[in-house]
């Protein structure tokens, strides 16, 4: 084999390996019209900002309440293109757990994200995901999500799906998506991977011509909660 056709073999491999979607094999969420499809039927066109949601006014857990932020916990995304892919997440944040008989299907989970706060692998997307192009901080400074299901999953210990509010860049829509959830000592741990169509919210810059962005994003949370 000459040495010309076995780097035209290794630049292929690359290539092929760095235009791969990552979220391609990961659990795809269900998006429908919000809970409380009402006061957001704007939203569910994904063209009209709906009004922003406090998920914390008036939150009152009926049971033990929890919280976690970035110090025990992470909230990033993996985002891809036809050359590439780029990684991030957000450095602040708050939620909590309304811990109810230490079991994860009669609780619930809220939080809020600063989006201003997002990072990336890169500066320049760093700031660019700032913009109107996608999170539009300025205009929406705020993201959040509120449960309003945890099922079980049959014969399968920890496993959950979880259903709930998702708020983003003045759109809310109701999403579900599978999860590790683990109580235990009066703590609960959620873990969860699955990917999402940023167009659903609005976020619909398609890119260069000739480096395309993919809509598929892929969300990971990995919560820790405990009592304060």
């Amino acid at each position: 084999m000459s040495k010309t056709f076995t780097v035209a073999i290794l630049s292929a491999a690359l290539f092929a390996a760095s235009c791969a979607d990552p979220a391609a094999n990961k659990p795809k969420a269900t998006t429908s019209p919000s809970s409380n499809s009402n006061a957001n039927a704007a939203a569910n066109t994904a063209t009209a900002p709906a009004a922003s949601t406090d998920v914390f006014a008036g939150f009152k857990a009926t049971g033990t309440e929890l919280s976690f932020g970035p110090e025990t916990s992470k909230i990033e995304f993996t985002g891809s293109k036809v050359t590439g892919k780029h990684d991030g997440g957000f450095k602040s944040f708050k939620g909590a757990v309304d811990l109810v008989g230490d079991k994860a299907e009669t609780s619930r989970v809220i939080f809020d994200v600063d989006m201003a706060s997002v990072f990336s692998d890169a500066d320049g997307l760093t700031k660019h995901l700032q913009t109107g192009d996608f999170f539009e901080v300025e205009k929406y400074p705020k993201a959040s999500f509120a449960s309003t299901k945890i099922a079980p999953e049959a014969g399968k210990a920890d496993t959950y799906t979880v259903t709930g509010d998702l708020e983003m860049r003045g759109v809310k829509k109701s999403i579900t998506f599978p999860a590790t959830i683990k109580i235990a000592n009066g703590s609960a741990d959620v873990k969860a991977e699955f990917s999402i169509n940023r167009k659903d919210f609005g976020i619909v810059y398609a890119g260069k011509a000739d480096d395309l962005i993919r809509d598929d994003v892929v969300l990971r949370l990995d919560i820790k909660a405990a009592k304060k």
